[in-house]
């Protein structure tokens, strides 16, 4: 009825208990409802009211049960959508992601931490039914930011990454995926010992020389946990340009390095957990990396609807109470009430 419903109609049978009573002490001429504890209430002055109490007590009996059937208006509907993603990116901020070796279309030259930091804020801004942590890493690993629904942010969080924000002197990889993993320990979200609906992006341009944990080891909890590892070698191959700066901060000219990425522990750390690997040596392909993983690791929602409703069970149930009180307190101290 409009933007009304009943939640429990079945409870409105009840109404029917009515005539029913009234047809019984008709044939029978017995009580067929009792308030008990009658006389407790009698007060002499309104003893004269024999059929008040009657008439009361179903007037009672009916707005109980209406109350009972859940009237309710509709004010609206809720899209309630399955739970998304828990992903920890775990991003190298050794002192070689200064290496320009990325080139824009106007031949600018970026250096590595430079090109993926907008691509790593457009799968964030692609995701935004997940929560999305960052752990970065150089010689030690810290926590960035911890899993977090609030995307803007994680967007604050990322404009502050810079070389040297930690100690940029070597690349602890097993440290800084290891701490990805503590911070994916979460015990509403585990099934027999796996961890469900998480996974972890690791991006680094060199190979583990530094830390406690060995890269293959942090991948083997990975794998025990069930967690996919997706591992991101950045950098061109071969030789890369690495800025020089004098004591005022200002860019002198470069001198070439090389690049020292381990792909084969990276392709394996991405094998044992049921991850992938991918090289990462120009914008074009950093860009691919992200989306190949965006496209395989997306959740296809299941919206269901849900009403948003305004309840008017007490509305019905309160003065039902209520009547059956009065009925009560108008009755003879001899008198059952009964509806006749």
């Amino acid at each position: 009825m409009g933007n009304f419903i009943l939640k429990d109609p079945w409870w409105l049978l009840a109404l029917l208990l009515i005539p029913l009573m009234v047809w019984l002490r008709q044939r029978r001429h017995l009580p067929v409802l009792l308030v008990p504890f009658a006389a407790a209430w009698h007060q002499p002055s309104l003893a004269s009211l024999s059929r008040l109490p009657v008439t009361l007590a179903g007037v009672g009996l009916a707005l109980l049960a209406c109350g009972l059937a859940r009237p309710q208006r509709v004010d609206g509907k809720r899209e309630v959508r399955s739970q998304g993603y828990d992903i920890m990116l775990a991003i190298d901020l050794s002192g070689s992601m200064l290496a320009e070796d990325y080139v824009k279309d106007d031949g600018t030259r970026l250096s590595r931490l430079e090109t993926i930091k907008p691509v790593i804020q457009a799968f964030i801004n692609r995701r935004p039914d997940d929560r999305i942590g960052i752990v970065v890493f150089a010689k030690n690993a810290y926590t960035l930011s911890p899993l977090t629904s609030d995307h803007d942010w994680l967007t604050r969080q990322i404009e502050r990454i810079h070389i040297n924000l930690i100690d940029a002197d070597a690349t602890a990889i097993g440290d800084g995926l290891g701490l990805a993993l503590t911070r994916l320990d979460q015990p509403s979200r585990i099934e027999q010992g796996r961890r469900k609906g998480a996974f972890v992006i690791l991006l680094t341009d060199g190979a583990n020389n530094s830390g406690s944990l060995a890269p293959k080891q942090a991948a083997g909890i990975a794998s025990a946990r069930g967690i996919p590892l997706y591992t991101i070698g950045a950098g061109s191959k071969g030789w890369a340009p690495m800025p020089q700066f004098d004591d005022a901060g200002h860019k002198v000219g470069y001198v070439q390095i090389p690049a020292d990425i381990d792909e084969d522990v990276l392709i394996d750390m991405a094998s044992m957990t049921g991850g992938k690997f991918f090289r990462a040596a120009d914008t074009d392909t950093i860009q691919h990396a992200f989306t190949a993983i965006d496209r395989e690791k997306k959740i296809e929602f299941q919206a269901e609807s849900r009403l948003i409703t305004t309840e008017f069970f007490p509305w019905f149930a309160a003065p039902g109470a209520a009547f059956f009180l009065a009925a009560a307190l108008f009755v003879r101290p001899s008198q059952k009430v009964a509806l006749a």
